[in-house]
């Protein structure tokens, strides 16, 4: 894995200096505009409507890969151009299905850079049951207690709409891959297990979810998360409290010595930036026992991998402080159990990134102004850099995403039919 430099999260990623060329190209493509890959309209509507209809939480995506095979099926695509990878065996617990990986060898330039796209297939579970319906220019769901699914429905929509395209015109272009991956929403656990030679040589990615489509995601941060168990001892809370060492007491010193040294919320030591929190926190069952049992989760985030850990070792280590602090009437104290897992690591592509140049030109295409961000959540893509894939991710015209109130915008839900198209023509 690359170095990954600290960054400042609160400014978009410096773009590369365009030189004289660019210039060119840009003012061709803004002046005629006609480079734009024409599309099915109703039918890129259509297919996004059928396929955010399914439900299709994390692990439970087999229909939605069923429904995305039949329409490859329907556009040409021969069975023996896509498999399913063992990602879905190797997740705790085991999903469904694992993820879908679709062949699409070049018939144009055999040697051109292969391109690869991707999105996820589940969805939060508040979009089980969405209705999607048309409301102008805005697809929502017309059941209001049910998200659209949007994240991430429309940018397998999207991708599935450029493979349709191609096929229309005998399956020309270059060569490509696409993965439909499965388990996003709950730690990125498709992406982190994909089968990596099953996918092949990738020279380019771009992985469609979140956000506006000329929004580039070019890095994101870093995320760990732990598992505490603070121990105490029992006692009566009336009669003998002094025998007790409370656990919720153990866990509350730890919290507070973390806020009032700076190494809880937003964290900031010199150069160094990075965020914690502690989540979950849950212990006791009577108001007249002294508890000895709490049980917390925690996650800390920074771009820089090494201060993440250093985040990570303060949170243990004022668990630690805190439980030999509490002591009974004995001069006993309690224990701490703590462990935690890296849920992805960081990454930043360089200014002059190959996957940036296309994501940028295919953009502009459509008439928008490309733009490049770092993002402060984990993305399919944080785990793709690790297999050696370097993705760019793009949005699909997503909205108010895992809310009652998410929507889809025609427009750019459009637009990114037609990057994507774009990028395998």
């Amino acid at each position: 894995m690359k170095d990954i430099p600290s960054v400042n999260v609160s400014t978009p990623a410096k773009r590369r200096r365009f030189s004289f060329g660019d210039f060119i190209f840009w003012t061709f493509i803004l002046w005629t505009n006609n480079l734009a890959p024409s599309i099915d309209h109703q039918a890129a509507l259509q297919r996004y409507m059928a396929l955010t209809a399914i439900p299709g939480i994390s692990g439970e995506e087999h229909d939605v890969a069923d429904a995305i095979i039949a329409e490859l099926r329907q556009a040409g695509i021969a069975d023996s151009q896509w498999c399913f990878d063992d990602a879905g065996e190797k997740t705790v617990p085991p999903g469904r299905v694992g993820n879908l990986i679709v062949n699409l060898p070049g018939t144009i330039d055999a040697d051109a850079p292969r391109t690869m796209l991707s999105a996820h297939m589940d969805t939060v579970p508040i979009c089980v049951g969405a209705k999607p319906v048309r409301e102008g220019d805005e697809i929502v769901s017309a059941n209001p207690e049910s998200g659209l699914g949007a994240d991430d429905r429309s940018g397998c929509a999207a991708i599935l709409t450029a493979i349709v395209e191609r096929m229309k015109r005998g399956g020309d272009g270059p060569p490509a891959v696409v993965t439909f991956l499965v388990q996003e929403e709950i730690g990125l656990r498709g992406a982190r297990h994909l089968k990596r030679e099953q996918v092949g040589r990738v020279d380019r990615a771009f992985n469609f979810d979140g956000g506006a489509p000329e929004k580039m995601t070019v890095g994101a941060i870093g995320g760990e998360r732990m598992d505490i168990v603070v121990r105490g001892i029992p006692a009566h809370a009336g009669v003998a409290p002094q025998e007790g060492v409370s656990a919720i007491t153990i866990a509350a010193l730890a919290i507070a010595d973390l806020y009032q040294n700076g190494w809880l919320g937003r964290v900031e030591k010199g150069e160094h930036f990075g965020t914690s929190n502690v989540g979950v926190f849950a212990g006791g069952e009577a108001t007249n026992v002294i508890t000895p049992e709490a049980k917390l989760r925690a996650e800390a985030r920074s771009h820089d991998g090494e201060f993440r850990k250093r985040i990570v070792q303060e949170i243990g280590a004022a668990f630690s402080r805190a439980a030999r602090a509490v002591r009974n009437s004995a001069d006993q104290c309690g224990g701490v159990e703590f462990s935690s897992h890296v849920d992805y690591e960081a990454f930043r592509l360089p200014e002059d990134h190959p996957s940036i140049e296309a994501a940028s030109k295919a953009i502009a295409i459509t008439g928008r102004h490309p733009r490049a961000e770092i993002g402060n959540g984990g993305l399919d893509a944080n785990w793709l850099f690790r297999h050696g894939i370097e993705a760019v991710t793009m949005g699909s015209g997503q909205h108010n995403i895992h809310t009652a109130d998410e929507r889809l915008d025609i427009n750019e839900y459009l637009d990114a039919c037609r990057i994507a198209t774009f990028l395998i023509s």
